[in-house]
């Protein structure tokens, strides 16, 4: 059967799933298009629901082994053309939209370095953010008072960051008795160098918020305080830029 109505149960269910109310009530959230699809299946996410839109290029897809063998065909919905449009948040779909189950992940200690984002508070850092950790192997993230990595805009740029990545979102102090003696390091522009800075191996970058910086709590809690030495008459950098100029410099410290 193929669902042509925006006002469709269905598809009423999964165009909730683009606001954090629709994603806290049904506990899911939406991957769009091609690479991320097949991404999210192959990271062994749990997917939930596809819907597909009604072309003969999608029949054919819905049909290869590689799809077949990863989903319940029962998950599988055909949308028409405007009932596609009202699911998607991007602008230009590709076709294929999956509603994938959140992960249940509550503040727990680390296994090795990660890292914390303290009241990051645009979605498009938060998932810049998450790409870079992932490329850096900073996997474990914590998340107080952020954007929802989960919304649409967070997902799309964390370019599948958001499959590998465990993040616990919690109050900053759940997040900071999880990290009891875990060195904190905090990304501050008063900081010392961070291109000398020699980290523990098992630590923490705080991250703070893009205009108010970090907050008291995990601010009094640091350990240390890098910064990146910039040139007048530039301030500070994007937090997604310096989170990934942090990571690398410090995961990767010549010990």
């Amino acid at each position: 059967m193929v669902i042509v109505s925006k006002q469709n149960p269905v598809v009423k269910e999964l165009a909730s799933l683009k606001e954090k109310k629709g994603r806290r009530e049904r506990g899911t959230f939406l991957v769009e298009g091609d690479k991320m699809f097949l991404e999210c299946m192959e990271s062994g996410m749990e997917i939930v629901r596809v819907a597909l839109l009604v072309t003969e290029e999608r029949a054919a897809f819905a049909q290869t082994s590689f799809f077949k063998d990863r989903l319940d065909p029962a998950s599988l919905v055909w949308l028409g053309e405007d009932a596609f449009k009202a699911v998607c948040d991007e602008k230009t779909p590709q076709g294929v939209v999956a509603e994938v189950k959140i992960p249940k992940a509550a503040p727990a200690p680390p296994q090795g370095r990660c890292l914390l984002l303290d009241g990051v508070s645009d979605p498009a850092n938060v998932g810049a953010i998450i790409r870079t950790a992932a490329a850096a192997g900073y996997r474990e993230i914590y998340l107080a008072d952020c954007a929802d990595p989960y919304s649409p805009k967070s997902v799309r740029a964390s370019m599948s960051g958001v499959f590998y990545c465990k993040l616990m979102r919690g109050t900053a102090g759940e997040i900071l008795s999880a990290l009891e003696g875990v060195p904190l390091i905090a990304a501050d522009m008063d900081g010392e160098n961070v291109f000398t800075f020699v980290p523990p191996e098992k630590h923490c970058i705080c991250i703070g918020n893009e205009g108010n910086g970090l907050s008291d709590a995990v601010r009094g809690r640091a350990d240390r305080t890098v910064g990146i030495p910039m040139q007048d008459p530039v301030e500070s950098l994007n937090a997604a830029v310096s989170a990934g100029i942090m990571m690398y410099l410090l995961g990767y410290a010549k010990k």
